[in-house]
């Protein structure tokens, strides 16, 4: 039977670099879960690739339906989710689901699939480090670093609802540990 890992963390603490990484050992049949959001794609992004775009109407028309295990609304008319009926039919193919989200999402998804999921909350070393992380990062200004690490002081509020806990503090180390905790969940 297939299962779901459920992956969560304060922004830069590492979750989508181990996620990565185990997405790339064969072994544990790992599939990322694609999300639903209400914003244009980007780029070259592709409808049911990395993402499946609804509008802000149809996304609030799913909610109301109970279609989403998750979502989330970032900013007006900008939400994020998981649909149950995608995750349904991943695991109906035998994939074991990755979810990389936010840990109010990961919390919901453990509590809809019970035994069935493993959710890891992926922590930093500490509030310092997660600053110099987003500092080194280089990619947001002042402001936003301040609202990241406030968001994370509360996120870190949740890891005790999760199955695992996993200090980032070298990335190989937690790679490894997650690899292990993800082996021995998967072949029990």
């Amino acid at each position: 039977m297939s299962k779901l890992i459920v992956f969560s963390a304060p922004s830069g603490a590492g979750k989508s670099t181990i996620v990565n990484y185990l997405l790339q050992q064969p072994a544990l049949n790992l599939a990322f879960s694609v999300s639903a959001t209400s914003r244009p794609p980007r780029g070259t992004e592709r409808d049911g690739v990395e993402y499946f775009f609804l509008s802000p109407e149809e996304f609030r028309s799913r909610i109301a339906a109970g279609e989403f295990l998750e979502y989330e609304e970032v900013y007006e008319g900008r939400y994020y989710g998981t649909l149950k009926s995608q995750v349904d039919r991943q695991l109906a193919q035998g994939q074991n689901v990755v979810f990389d989200v936010d840990v109010v999402g990961g919390c919901h998804i453990k509590q809809h699939y019970g035994e069935r999921a493993l959710s890891i909350f992926i922590q930093p070393p500490s509030i310092a480090a997660l600053k110099s992380r987003l500092i080194s990062r280089g990619t947001d200004t002042p402001e936003v670093i301040a609202d990241r690490i406030a968001k994370a002081q509360y996120e870190l509020s949740f890891a005790p609802r999760f199955d695992r806990v996993i200090v980032n503090n070298v990335l190989e180390e937690a790679q490894a540990e997650a690899l292990q905790r993800i082996t021995q969940f998967l072949n029990a």
